[in-house]
């Protein structure tokens, strides 16, 4: 068949609205997966809200640390709810078919919010480094307008970043069939589902994701790696131990939120492992946002001190 005939079919068969396949099972399977998300969703959103007003009504809390993951805290409870309110109602049955273009939306955002996730990580970990490794110029190295500017500039990029490959994305044609193996509107299904050729945009998701997610892993890496060095130098084993304590519950979201994300996302094609890409999706989308409010609370001893304060005035 001519390139003009395949032309005219597409053009008569184009997909306008997908079906999300989400978790096949029996009944049980799926209402107890919808238990759970629906317990994680709601637990992430109290959380987060938590954290953020936390910072909002205690003086000691209001640093660029804590500014920066008031930040992580409100990306995450968007993140979570472009996706985890959708899933359920596609495991519930009431609702698995999704436009083209609501499909796109939720694609642009979860990896727009994504991207904007690892340029804050990474300046969450630049912040620490300068903590720990500059504490005497930390005041003045990081101040509000500074650390105003690099929140900025995280969501910014994120989204910028994101806008070239969903422009790309935008211009895929789907002939059928139109079920996509997945819980959400994900790339590698799109790029598994079209009828054109794929391979603009396997390359632009592959450099995107090399710019966006090994450049800030490598930044805080590096951060961390300095970070280390520094605290293995101090002298007693107290003032290690709470300097260790600043910075290990970001150093276990980085690990959870990397982990993930570079399976999924760092590789030359997208068209194989759909499953797995789904389950460790899970990671990202729900598990992380949930395990944040929880990690830095418990494991932060400022956050406990006010969060205390306030419990016990209630």
């Amino acid at each position: 068949m001519d390139v003009m005939a395949r032309r005219e079919i597409r053009n008569q068969t184009s997909v306008q609205e997908f079906i999300l396949l989400g978790f096949p099972g029996t009944w049980y399977f799926r209402m107890s997966l919808i238990v759970v998300f629906t317990v994680m969703y709601i637990l992430t959103i109290v959380g987060n809200v938590s954290i953020i007003a936390l910072v909002r009504i205690n003086p000691h809390l209001q640093t660029p640390m804590y500014f920066f993951l008031c930040n992580l805290s409100f990306l995450e409870i968007w993140y979570t709810t472009a996706c985890v309110p959708k899933t359920i109602a596609v495991m519930l049955g009431t609702s698995q078919t999704i436009s083209f273009t609501v499909c796109l939306l939720q694609l642009f955002v979860l990896l727009s919010m994504g991207a904007t996730e690892c340029f804050l990580l990474a300046i969450m970990a630049y912040d620490r480094y300068l903590a720990i490794c500059h504490p005497l110029r930390y005041s003045t190295l990081m101040n509000g307008t500074f650390s105003v500017q690099l929140a900025f500039l995280s969501w910014l990029c994120g989204f910028l970043a994101i806008s070239v490959l969903a422009a790309l994305i935008s211009r895929l044609s789907f002939c059928g069939p139109n079920i996509i193996n997945h819980f959400t509107c994900d790339i590698d299904s799109w790029i598994a589902l079209s009828c054109t050729d794929t391979h603009l945009v396997e390359l632009a998701k592959f450099i995107v994701s090399i710019v966006v997610i090994v450049v800030s892993c490598v930044i805080t890496l590096l951060s961390y790696i300095y970070i280390i060095s520094t605290i293995l130098r101090i002298p007693s084993a107290q003032g290690r131990q709470k300097a260790f304590s600043t910075c290990s519950a970001h150093l276990t979201v980085v690990t959870i939120w990397y982990g993930a994300i570079i399976f999924i996302y760092v590789k030359p094609s997208a068209q194989n492992s759909l499953d797995l890409n789904k389950t460790i999706n899970i990671f990202n989308t729900i598990v992380t946002p949930l395990l944040n409010p929880f990690i830095y609370t418990l494991r932060n001893k400022e956050v406990k001190e006010a969060l205390g304060k306030v419990l016990s005035r209630i």
